[in-house]
């Protein structure tokens, strides 16, 4: 059974995606892309999870990944003839050409990974504080240059016409190779390294291990599954502002993970999965949804004001979350208890009367 636990821990989030997905797909289209974006979470998610589950250093700026993907892949396969005509100050380079939309999701990772090399190298000498006040600053600069600079995008209006190609199946698939990178790295050296620099960096350092080296590749390799995800985003949307891969998609990711369990893969994913869900409902309740005979009205803002309340809890009540922190396991009998009541009523047969 042992030998089977690494192959269960592959399977579990796999399936959990795939069943998602074929659910989704019995359901109507208005319901569908409740479904598509949990999905779409889930690999956001677990791209994050990467490098934070992994290191133990917490990181506000994973999303900044998510947002030069997304745009990279939307700017990239708007069609050439209306792109030169809604987006006329990009650069010459974006402006004058067009690639498929499988070939920006490639893009989006390339370009995902670069930016996260570039900036890993100062700042996975951080830890605490410091690296999650360096990582916000990050998703500031990130924010107001896809805002302001016309020559990479539209600024600060909205990035349209871009093809709507991430359906299920193609969700489903993205996230699957998400979550197969992710597992195949913690499984790796560099994956037991960079934990081991997680429970204790001088101890680790001590027996040779670099830590800023392992928390650059972990922060690169995150960077790339970021801008992967970021591409499956936009294509769902079909449109997107600098405002939607920012502040508000870093906080519910961030919740998704610390409640599902920041230190496991399982949880990453069952996290995404949950929270989304019950974002999509309290999303549909701020307008008002009828829930058999009664209707729920919430007022604007209660979404993240009840995400927020159900972080604080899991934190104060459950740290290491919905799964424990672990990753998923089949339960197996309690052997030795078994073998020690064995042993007892032999010994007691043995007994004279």
């Amino acid at each position: 059974m042992r030998r089977l636990d690494p192959w269960l821990q592959l399977a579990a989030p796999v399936l959990l995606v795939v069943a998602t997905a074929i659910v989704g797909s019995f359901t109507a289209r208005a319901t569908e892309i409740y479904f598509l974006t949990a999905i779409t979470s889930v690999a956001i998610v677990v791209a994050i999870y990467v490098f934070v589950g992994n290191s133990g250093v917490l990181s506000f700026g994973q999303i900044s990944f998510v947002a030069v993907g997304a745009f990279a892949a939307g700017v990239m396969t708007v069609p050439l003839d209306s792109k030169q005509g809604v987006l006329p100050d990009l650069f010459p380079l974006l402006r004058d050409h067009t690639i498929g939309d499988v070939s920006s999701l490639a893009l989006a990772a390339v370009v995902g990974a670069v930016f996260a090399f570039l900036v890993g190298i100062p700042l996975m000498r951080l830890s605490g504080l410091a690296a999650g006040i360096a990582t916000f600053a990050v998703l500031e600069i990130t924010h107001n240059l896809l805002r302001e600079w016309t020559k990479i995008g539209p600024g600060a209006t909205t990035l349209a016409l871009v093809p709507e190609t991430t359906d299920l199946t193609r969700a489903a698939i993205g996230t699957v190779v998400v979550i197969a990178a992710a597992f195949a790295y913690q499984r790796s050296r560099f994956g037991r390294s960079l934990r081991a620099t997680r429970e204790d960096a001088a101890a680790a350092q001590a027996v040779g291990i670099d830590v800023h080296r392992q928390r650059l590749w972990a922060f690169t390799l995150s960077g790339a599954l970021a801008g992967l995800a970021g591409g499956l985003y936009v294509h769902m949307l079909g449109s997107i502002t600098a405002d939607q891969v920012y502040l508000e998609l870093t906080f519910v990711t961030l919740a998704m993970l610390v409640i599902g369990g920041i230190t496991s893969l399982w949880g990453a994913v069952v996290g995404a999965l949950a929270v989304s869900g019950l974002d999509s409902f309290l999303s549909e309740a701020e307008q008002g949804v009828g829930v058999g005979a009664a209707t729920i009205d919430l007022p604007q803002g209660a979404r993240l004001v009840t995400l927020g309340t159900l972080m604080a809890l899991v934190l104060v009540l459950r740290p290491s979350g919905l799964t424990g922190g672990r990753e998923f396991r089949l339960p197996r009998p309690p052997r030795r208890r078994v073998a020690a009541a064995d042993g007892a009523s032999k010994e007691a047969a043995r007994e004279p009367v």
